[in-house]
Formats: C-alpha cells, sequence, structure tokens
C-alpha cells in the first residue's frame, strides 16, 4: 500500500476525538443523573473538594470526572485556583433544560442506541425489523431529545408559518397529534392554546402512559387526551389540524397514514409535518447533522419502520422531495416548507 503518512496522521487524529466524543457519553450522563453540572452552573468555579461538599458524592471520582470534562472543553479550568467552572455557554448544553441548545437527551439516545446493538445488529442479517416497543430506553431519550426543539419552536415559529392556524388555535380548533410519543408536543400546543382541543394518538402505550403524566403535570387534562392507535386506524374527523412531529419516516406505510390524515381533515384543514432537515442527495448530508441522523436511522428509524406492515423504510434522511412524494400520494395538492431549523424542515400540506 502507498501511505500518505500526513492523511494517515489527520485521520488516526480524527479517531482520537470520536473515540474522545464516544467516552463522553457515560461521562456526561453521570453528570446529568448526579446534579453535577446544575450544581457547578449555580455554585460558580469549584474545586473537587468543594463540589463533593455541596454534593456528597466522592471526591476522588469527581477529581477525574472534573479533568474529563476539562479535556474534553466541557468545563473550564483554571490551574491556579484549581477551580472548574462551567461558563454560560456550556450550561446551555448541559443544564439549562429548557435552553434551544440543551444536548442531554442526545447523549441519552447514544446510550440507547449503544444498549440496542445486539438486536439491530441481528436485523442485518435477516432484514427483519425492530418494532419501536422492544428497543430498550428509547422511548424516554427520545421525548428529551426533542423536547428543547419543540419548547423552543413549536409555538414561536412553527405554527405561526402555517397559513391560518394560529388564528384557528385561538378561537378553538380541533387537533390531532399524531406519533406524539410521550405528549410532549401535545402539551406544548395545549398549554399555549387553551380553546382548542387537542389529542394525542401513539401505537406505543407506555408512551401514552408518560403523555398523560405530562399532561396533569403541566395542567392540560381539561384540553387535552390521548389514547392509543395507530395512525391509519384512527377513527376521527373533522380536525382542523393533524401534526406528524419526527414520525413519518418511521411508519411502516407512510402513503396510507397521509391517505388516512387526507379523510382526518375538514375541507379547510391543515396537516403540519416535522421531520428531520436532510437533502435530497446523500452528499448533501455528509455533515454532522446527517451523520447523527443516519446513525439514529439505521439504528431507530429503518429498525421500526421494517417491523410495520409494508416497511416502506424511509429513513431519517428521506429529504423534501421523497416526502412530498409521500404527502402528494395521499392526497395532497399543496405542499410547502413553512420553516426550517439546522434540524428540522416543516412541511405544511393542505388538499
Amino acid at each position: 500500500m502507498n501511505i500518505d503518512t500526513e492523511r494517515l496522521n489527520n485521520f488516526v487524529g480524527k479517531m482520537l476525538s470520536d473515540l474522545g466524543g464516544a467516552a463522553s457519553v457515560p461521562m456526561v450522563r453521570i453528570g446529568d443523573t448526579l446534579g453535577l453540572y446544575k450544581v457547578l452552573q449555580s455554585s460558580g468555579p469549584l474545586t473537587p473538594g468543594e463540589l463533593s461538599a455541596r454534593t456528597r458524592v466522592h471526591e476522588r471520582y469527581l477529581r477525574e470526572w472534573l479533568s474529563f470534562n476539562a479535556a474534553s472543553g466541557y468545563l473550564s479550568y483554571d490551574a491556579e485556583s484549581g477551580r472548574f467552572e462551567l461558563l454560560p455557554e456550556q450550561a446551555m448544553v448541559f443544564a439549562v433544560e429548557d435552553s434551544p441548545v440543551n444536548m442531554m437527551g442526545a447523549f441519552d439516545l447514544m446510550a440507547a442506541m449503544q444498549k440496542n446493538q445486539g438486536q439491530i445488529e441481528e436485523s442485518f442479517s435477516t432484514g427483519s425489523g425492530v418494532p419501536w416497543g422492544s428497543l430498550q430506553c428509547m422511548f424516554c431519550a427520545t421525548a428529551r431529545f426533542f423536547r428543547p426543539g419543540y419548547q423552543n419552536n413549536l409555538v414561536q415559529h412553527w405554527l405561526p408559518a402555517l397559513d391560518g392556524v394560529v388564528a384557528k388555535l385561538e378561537k378553538g380548533a380541533a387537533v390531532a397529534d399524531v406519533g406524539c410519543g410521550c405528549g410532549w408536543s401535545t402539551v406544548i400546543m395545549a398549554k399555549a392554546f387553551p380553546n382548542s382541543r387537542f389529542t394525542g394518538y401513539d401505537y406505543h402505550e407506555a408512551s401514552i402512559d408518560d403523555a398523560r403524566i405530562h399532561a396533569r403535570e403541566h395542567g392540560v387534562e381539561g384540553n387535552t387526551r390521548f389514547e392509543v392507535g395507530t395512525a391509519k386506524d384512527i377513527p376521527a374527523d373533522g380536525f382542523d389540524l393533524v401534526t406528524f412531529f419526527d414520525c413519518l419516516h418511521d411508519m411502516g406505510d407512510p402513503e396510507g397514514a397521509a391517505t388516512h390524515v387526507k379523510r382526518m381533515l375538514k375541507p379547510d384543514g391543515t396537516w403540519m409535518i416535522v421531520e428531520p432537515m436532510a437533502g435530497d442527495r446523500l452528499e448533501d448530508n455528509l455533515n454532522p447533522v446527517g451523520r447523527l441522523y443516519y446513525a439514529g436511522s439505521t439504528m431507530i428509524c429503518v429498525p421500526t419502520s421494517l417491523s410495520q406492515e409494508v416497511g416502506a423504510a424511509l429513513g431519517a434522511q428521506a429529504g423534501e422531495a421523497r416526502l412530498r412524494d409521500v404527502v402528494t400520494a395521499g392526497g395532497f395538492g399543496h405542499v410547502r416548507r413553512a420553516a426550517e431549523t439546522p434540524f428540522n424542515m416543516i412541511l405544511e400540506a393542505r388538499a
């Protein structure tokens, strides 16, 4: 082999960086579970001993944990004082729950994907799917991962980008949140629009149980309800708005789901589809966001779809053109990209 030494060294350096990122998954989750980041946020710079006194966590373990975080650039370290500090920008990622860039759910997702490696690896050989409910530790991690994006965009940007929808919601509309998971999207909308009625549907019973708890904790039981059911089995119609949050590509028969949504909506109703941001070509998605989404697609989205009827397996990086094909196959004549973030595209579909 003819080896380019410079290219080899650069690649090894990349591997070291990637391995450090992989090692951060358990380290960051320990800090989250034990509340270490939040203590650092509220207390300012601390030595390992001072952090130990405030948290009752063993100082020797803390010294290693803090040092790892400093080496990773997750904490700032002052050699003169021996103190570690969580800077405001770092706190936005690790400690501020409602921050738009809180990434603790992403670390939970990485751990869940590793936990499910055996199931997915077997499916590589058989071509079979893995049902959503069989993926360990997945539904809570997914809910936590998506919540910051919904909290900071759904009411503020995404719904206002739809034609006439906010006015209907303020007056009082009927809304179906299909594939609602643990219900955060439903709860956020229900809090913002108390005159409207929201029904969340998901085929995963444990997620619906969690959604009902979240509705009660956030005081929206009066205008929400949650039901177990697939996108094609919902018996109700007459909805002003149907929402799909990061779930259309997970469905086995997305075209069939689109056809059913058309029946669910009033003639002037709107379907809002939130999907992972992706270009229509592979080369458009060879970037840090695409890298994460392709991993999630391999470990979660494709196996989930293949476990259902039809098994279309769109994947998390289907792209707008493929999604438009699915939506129009369901009978929708008007589809447009209403809004976007670096992580999501928001499509509006009308009859």
